[in-house]
């Protein structure tokens, strides 16, 4: 008979595991609006962003790309390998960074990770080039000479340049030229 019997006690714990349950589920939704899916977004401090997106108007960019100097660049935030980040450019009509002029370039410097860009070595020409197949600037990028023919090139801010294998994964920058 003491097992049917509804104590006070019963009664409140039963009220506190639902109020338990109700919280846990609150903290759930609000935990998954607070960290949402990873997505492909500037990783650019918001004052950088601010500063590019003042210069002249002389360009359209795509959502989420950033437009500079009439050109538009995108600054993932996915880590991909180096031919992932390549086919991911190349599907949004651009290509990886090409570095042409370090001072255009100078929005860079708040970033912190370090980026794919589009340099990489041609055994047919025994060189390291660009996508669009045109030389290094040995004034922009001096160490590139000493890199390894079999890996290739990451960039940051401070213009270093390291040799990676291709397989490892970085943030990358595609860039579109607008004429």
């Amino acid at each position: 008979m003491a097992a049917s019997q509804t104590t006070p006690w019963n009664l409140i714990s039963g009220i506190l595991g639902v109020i338990c349950l109700f919280l846990m589920a609150t903290i759930g939704i609000l935990l998954k609006d607070l960290y949402p899916k990873q997505s492909i977004q500037p990783t650019l401090s918001p004052d950088a962003i601010t500063e590019l997106q003042k210069g002249p108007n002389c360009c359209s960019c795509p959502e989420r790309w950033i437009g500079y100097h009439c050109n538009c660049y995108f600054f993932s935030g996915e880590l991909k390998t180096w031919k992932e980040s390549r086919d991911f450019c190349v599907s949004q009509n651009s290509s990886l960074l090409q570095i042409e002029n370090g001072d255009k370039l100078h929005f860079m410097s708040s970033i912190k990770y370090f980026y794919w860009i589009g340099l990489s070595y041609h055994k047919e020409c025994d060189a390291w080039l660009w996508e669009d197949g045109s030389s290094v600037s040995q004034d922009l990028l001096p160490l590139v000479q000493k890199l390894s023919p079999e890996k290739c090139v990451i960039y940051n801010a401070r213009q270093s340049v390291f040799d990676i294998s291709c397989d490892n994964k970085y943030h990358f920058i595609c860039k579109q030229k607008f004429i």
